[in-house]
């Protein structure tokens, strides 16, 4: 009679748990070291460095980890030279995604993106093709719990001349113009604003509904498949998918 392994079971868990720290650490360290490369090794004068860090320390990557790839990216140890590319596409229904990746081969990444894309009913598109759908933005993210009242926030986001507030359940996304980032950043972090997240990012003009069941579905595996890519650190996507189909599907 076939008996019941717990500790295999114990041990396949710890394995996806380990794999997936692992893949984590590994984009956390490529961001790093681009930071690094583009903007010098000391974070209190390359903020996107410093908040690489922050992630990396969050979730919990060792310090010498952290230290080793900001060396990498500085050109101080040798290491992998990864370039930054970004990559274009469509989900179902019309809906367009821009990937932003670190790569250190082109010719294998391009090729494991678009298999990624047609897996979910998308494709791979050519340079241009969506990247107008989107503008560059300064984006910080702000949990709620704790912090200002909206009305509050809305004066400090004029008094530092950010460009806009959007307030949701449960965060602020304050967003300005991209050359306004690291002074934005800095003067939000004077008024003693904290952010759960503070990056550059791709932010679609205008979205595209899905309510279709099937294709939201469709586009939330493709979303998450291409999160997964080990060369992928970034997604961004126009779909607007109802907040009551959402949570039929359970996104």
């Amino acid at each position: 009679m076939a008996g019941h392994s717990h500790s295999a079971n114990i041990k396949f868990r710890k394995d996806r748990v380990d794999s997936a720290r692992g893949k984590l650490f590994s984009k956390l360290a490529r961001e790093i070291m681009s930071a690094a490369k583009e903007g010098g090794g000391d974070p209190s004068a390359n903020l996107r460095l410093r908040y690489g860090i922050d992630r990396a320390r969050a979730a919990s990557m060792p310090r010498d980890n952290i230290e080793r790839a900001v060396k990498k990216g500085c050109g101080d140890l040798d290491g992998d030279q990864f370039e930054e590319i970004l990559y274009e596409g469509y989900g179902v229904g019309g809906v367009a995604v821009l990937l932003e990746a670190l790569t250190d081969n082109r010719n294998r990444t391009a090729p494991e993106l678009r298999r990624v894309f047609e897996k979910r009913g998308g494709n791979l598109a050519a340079n241009g093709a969506v990247a107008w759908m989107f503008e560059r933005k300064g984006l910080f993210i702000v949990e709620r719990e704790g912090a200002l009242g909206e009305d509050e926030m809305m004066e400090v986001v004029l008094e530092v001349d950010a460009e806009d507030l959007l307030a949701s359940e449960p965060v602020y996304e304050i967003r300005s113009a991209p050359d306004q980032f690291h002074r934005v950043a800095k003067a939000l972090e004077d008024k003693g604003v904290v952010f759960a997240e503070a990056k550059l990012a791709w932010i679609p003009s205008n979205t595209v509904e899905v309510a279709d069941a099937d294709k939201a579905a469709s586009v939330l595996r493709l979303m998450q498949d291409l999160e997964d890519h080990d060369d992928v650190q970034a997604v961004s996507a126009n779909y607007d998918i109802p907040d009551a189909l959402m949570s039929e599907i359970g996104g």
